[in-house]
């Protein structure tokens, strides 16, 4: 995992700056920080909606003595991709918009359970439970 997050570390921002480069020659360095700004601002609201739907599903499920699982890991999914919409850049951009955008969220929902699963196999992942 560790090694993975180096490369992560060296690579997105290599990835940001050509994707910078390519839209800035296309349609200009002033469209290219606005539609930056843009997609940070369109996906932090759309983080929050999505966020706050989310809740409230939890809410009415646990009040009706049901276990919100599927929807923990929409919530993860938001979270994640609002992190990466907050962060400029347009290939973050596009990862956090699948992430926090409702008909995309199922594709990560399996591959984010297969890896906690796996976590808590391996005992490198642990919860308590509260009474």
């Amino acid at each position: 995992m560790r090694k993975w997050l180096g490369v992560l570390i060296v690579l997105v921002p290599i990835l940001e700056f050509y994707g910078f480069v390519f839209v800035g020659e296309r349609i200009g360095i002033g469209k290219t920080i606005f539609l930056t700004l843009a997609t940070s601002v369109i996906g932090g609201l759309m983080m929050q909606f999505e966020g706050r739907k989310v809740i409230a599903d939890a809410k009415t499920q646990m009040n009706n003595g049901q276990i919100p699982g599927r929807l923990l890991l929409d919530g993860i999914c938001i979270f994640g991709g609002g992190v990466l919409l907050l962060i400029p850049g347009f290939v973050t951009d596009l990862f956090g918009f699948l992430l926090v955008f409702p008909l995309t969220r199922p594709l990560f929902r399996v591959p984010i359970l297969k890896w906690i699963e796996k976590k808590m196999k391996d005992g490198s992942l642990t919860y308590f439970r509260r009474f």
